[in-house]
């Protein structure tokens, strides 16, 4: 049985924990004026002039993406270095003849392929069902280059691929994977 000093001796301890984690709180919540406890650490805004060199910043460093200039770049675009490059993808996509999908549709003769209908994958998002049309050079490189951004509500997790060079060396690449490879645009 507990005597009267052991339950005192445990109280204590109890409050003195109670007291150093409300405590620590307090110093932190008063000390840091961006500090919200149910929130947490919350990041002041800049003020306005520093936003706005921010996004000068942004526009400065280059023009917005134009798929048009990945296809321009398809006639030197080098199929082997696609083929490494496409390395980050096949844990997700098969890209053999008759092989079966994965947690993506397989790439095989995806050049010119009609969006959202290979048969036996079943995982393409409402939004690739619906938007129609086929995979060509520049449906590719605008979607490889940013999936989300180029088909919002696409199941694909992949942040996308940004240097021009390397999305023509995949699309090369990817052209090569077919019986007959499409032609390379004019």
């Amino acid at each position: 049985m507990m005597d009267s000093f052991e339950f005192s001796k445990i109280s204590a301890a109890v409050l003195l924990a109670l007291l150093v984690i409300v405590g620590a709180r307090v110093v932190i919540s008063s000390s840091h004026p961006h500090y919200d406890p149910a929130a947490g650490y919350q990041l002041p805004e800049p003020p306005p002039e520093e936003a706005a060199a921010g996004a000068g910043a942004a526009a400065a460093e280059g023009p917005a993406f134009n798929p048009a200039d990945v296809v321009a770049l398809l006639k030197t675009a080098k199929p082997e270095a696609g083929k490494q490059a496409l390395g980050k993808c096949t844990s997700c996509h098969t890209v053999a003849k008759d092989a079966a999908s994965k947690a993506g549709p397989n790439l095989w003769n995806v050049v010119n392929r009609k969006l959202g209908a290979l048969g036996d994958f079943k995982g393409y998002s409402d939004q690739m069902k619906a938007k129609g049309g086929e995979w060509t050079y520049e449906h590719l490189a605008g979607f490889i280059h940013s999936p989300k951004k180029y088909l919002p509500g696409t199941k694909m997790g992949f942040a996308g691929v940004a240097k021009p060079q390397e999305l023509a060396d995949i699309i090369a690449y990817l052209r090569t994977l077919a019986d007959s490879p499409a032609p390379l645009p004019n």
